[in-house]
């Protein structure tokens, strides 16, 4: 394939679209590996050394677009992903995963708003919908199984130790918000390369700093290693490199939206996995779905509308 034909292969809406569909698929499927991963090794200093691979790994192959502006451009924007991580992994904590699975999702709703208020980006009504809709669905596939059970007698420290736990997932998912929106705008003005490269450094070095203060220093075992390569060279490198390159061409909206069925795969995986969905949350997983072909079937339909007007 010729580089005009190549480049113009990855620029494709459609091929960016799916490209970051199968990143999702993949940071859904390593949901349990991560888990078992982190109840054995911890946290951050499982974060510290995922990113740490990731970006060792990147470096020999970015370095060729790596100027000092984008690298910092890209550092800036790592700081709003690892805030994210860290907030998330401190409200998990302190509040149950059904809360954190549900508020972090808010995410979606995080980044137009982000974009309005930074960049002056308005969102169009029907999107605003469609994003209602599938936080919507995300309450009812996150809400509806056995971990979403409250029982009564649960006491006021035990509702306030969840009530702080809630208030920092909901600043986790402003972060994440905030993550999509900088990177919307930086993406369509520098190296999707370099960005990444500044993203991925930048976390690790975040997560590498506050690793003593949380926890001793350590090597993974064994068991611990898989994990971290596979999450370090697919769900942290290829994904960001891929989200950073899809972002150059698609609306912070429809990646948001894209990501946010994370929960949704898995789900899925769980399910392949043996676990059950109660019809509950079935809906809710299509309702998400229904949200997800409007926000990205309605952009381009607007376009093909506006191009036969034009043609007239």
């Amino acid at each position: 394939m010729s580089d005009h034909r190549q480049s113009s292969f990855f620029s494709s809406r459609l091929v960016l679209s799916l490209l970051l569909l199968g990143v999702v698929a993949v940071w859904g499927w390593t949901f349990v590996l991560v888990k078992r991963a982190i109840a054995e090794f911890g946290v951050v200093p499982f974060l510290a050394v995922r990113f740490a691979i990731a970006a060792a790994v990147m470096a020999p192959f970015t370095a060729r677009w790596c100027g000092g502006r984008s690298l910092a451009v890209g550092a800036l924007v790592g700081l709003a992903l690892a805030g994210g991580f860290l907030l998330q992994t401190l409200g998990l904590d302190l509040t149950t995963a059904t809360s954190s699975g549900l508020i972090t999702g808010l995410f979606v709703v995080f980044a137009p708003l982000a974009n309005r208020a930074l960049f002056g980006v308005r969102t169009p009504g029907k999107l605003w919908f469609a994003i209602a809709a599938a936080v919507g669905g995300l309450y009812l596939l996150t809400c509806s199984g056995p971990e979403a059970t409250v029982h009564a007698g649960t006491g006021a420290a035990e509702l306030s130790r969840r009530g702080l736990g809630d208030l920092l997932t909901v600043l986790c998912a402003a972060c994440f918000g905030l993550h999509v929106a900088l990177l919307d705008r930086a993406a369509k003005r520098y190296p999707p390369a370099a960005l990444a490269q500044g993203q991925i450094t930048m976390a690790a070095l975040v997560y590498l700093a506050v690793w003593p203060a949380v926890q001793p220093l350590a090597l993974p075992s064994a068991s611990v290693w898989p994990a971290l390569l596979i999450t370090g060279l697919l769900a942290t490198a290829a994904a960001y490199i891929i989200q950073t390159l899809a972002q150059r061409r698609l609306s912070a909206v429809e990646v948001a939206m894209i990501m946010f069925l994370e929960p949704l795969f898995a789900a899925l995986f769980g399910l392949v996995a043996g676990d059950r969905l109660t019809l509950v949350q079935l809906a809710g997983g299509a309702i998400m779905l229904g949200a997800f072909a409007v926000v990205e079937v309605y952009p381009r339909w607007a376009e093909r509308k506006r191009a036969g007007r034009n043609g007239r």
